[in-house]
């Protein structure tokens, strides 16, 4: 039975499945003798915020902060994002740290692959996969690849050359193009470059003494050397061609060391299960980043856009909304009983609205958790007060 169909059976509950998470991360220390902390990103939704940014180095800063840690192992699945929140994070880890291992089960692309580089260790499945170093760059309101931006400014260039002219509509975009903000895509690309080739030697070629292949002594010249041989590597546009190309375990034979989870039956079961119930927890709610270990966890949720909230007319004695759920599409009217009357909940209850849920979390009849926080919190500052909703009924 796959793990999916396992669970499935079992019931998708999101309480049930954030225990499920505390307990393999538990279960997951026993086995390594270290300290997990899973910080996992909902790739395939298209919230803004799923990139890596500042804010996750400052909760993951928060969440370590009473930690004593010698060895500490990270489950990092992202699409990448800012490469100083990167540098961040690996600094913040580092101060905390001996040791560190990353794991690798799904996607850690761009500044993902940054972080990964800078591990003692690198532990992925067959199924996990590092990107070409590369950094985003934010270009109006689009979060893009500064070696896609660099690549198509360099065929722009070599087609004015050849023509003596562009077309008019790459011309009306060039145009707009400041040095500056030219000159800031090339250091961003370097500024990538330059950490790796110096986390490589300073934490992952820290134990490499002697070289496998003729058992001669490792100066700190030959691991500068591997890095910048490796950066060119995972730069090689002719070789990747995309900037979101999978590289593979496969792929980094003789290039990197890589611990492979599924050589060992027992952390390959742990890393795969961890890995379906963040994906399970993303796909069933409106989650789409997790912080976790076995201390703490902080779910992200995505803002539901509510249509139809009544606006303050004096005394505000009900609220009405409708909800769309992002899985299956079912409309939903919800509300809110702000007076303390029974008979508010009958009267909209018997109509087919749904009363407000005490925890925020709204469950769609195909088992979708839909967060309404940002909707309290929307009527909270239009009716200038706080509300606090009770069983069976709402009262400000």
């Amino acid at each position: 039975m796959s793990l999916l169909d396992e669970y499935i059976k079992k019931g998708i509950d999101i309480k049930v499945l954030e225990n499920e998470l505390v307990t393999l991360i538990k279960n997951y220390n026993k086995t390594r003798n270290t300290y997990l902390f899973v910080y996992n990103a909902a790739i395939n939704k298209r919230v803004r915020e799923v990139a890596l940014q500042q804010e996750d180095y400052y909760i993951i800063a928060d969440l370590l902060r009473e930690q004593t840690i010698s060895n500490l192992d990270f489950y990092l699945e992202t699409p990448g994002g800012s490469g100083e929140a990167a540098e961040e994070i690996v600094r913040c880890l580092r101060k905390k740290c001996d040791n560190i291992s990353f794991i690798v089960a799904g996607e850690a692309k761009s500044a993902g692959t940054l972080i990964v580089l800078s591990g003692d260790e690198i532990l992925m499945t067959e199924t996990g996969s590092l990107g070409p170093i590369d950094a985003q760059i934010s270009m109006g309101r689009s979060q893009v690849s500064a070696m896609d931006y660099k690549e198509w400014i360099e065929e722009l260039q070599k087609e004015a050359k050849k023509n003596n002219y562009l077309n008019p509509v790459d011309a009306t975009i060039v145009a707009q193009i400041s040095p500056g903000e030219l000159q800031g895509v090339y250091q961003s690309l370097k500024f990538a470059e330059d950490l790796v080739k110096e986390w490589l030697p300073k934490y992952k070629f820290k134990n490499w003494d002697v070289s496998e292949s003729k058992q001669q002594k490792v100066t700190a010249e030959m691991k500068v050397k591997r890095a910048e041989e490796i950066v060119a590597k995972l730069t090689d546009r002719n070789q990747w061609h995309s900037h979101g190309r999978s590289i593979k375990i496969d792929d980094l034979e003789g290039l990197l060391k890589i611990i492979k989870v599924d050589d060992d039956p027992t952390l390959k079961d742990l890393v795969y299960r961890i890995q379906m119930i963040c994906k399970l927890i993303c796909d069933s709610s409106t989650v789409y980043k997790i912080f976790a270990t076995a201390d703490y966890r902080i779910f992200k949720h995505a803002a539901q856009v509510p249509s139809g909230i009544l606006p303050p007319k004096g005394k505000l004695d009900v609220a009405e909304f409708e909800i769309i759920c992002p899985k299956c599409g079912k409309q939903h009217m919800i509300y809110l009983n702000l007076c303390n009357n029974v008979k508010v909940d009958q009267d909209f209850q018997t109509k087919g609205s749904k009363p407000y849920p005490k925890d925020n979390r709204f469950a769609c009849d195909c088992g979708f958790n839909i967060d309404l926080a940002g909707v309290k919190n929307q009527l909270e500052m239009q009716i200038g007060k706080k509300i606090v909703v009770k069983e069976g009924c709402n009262e400000k």
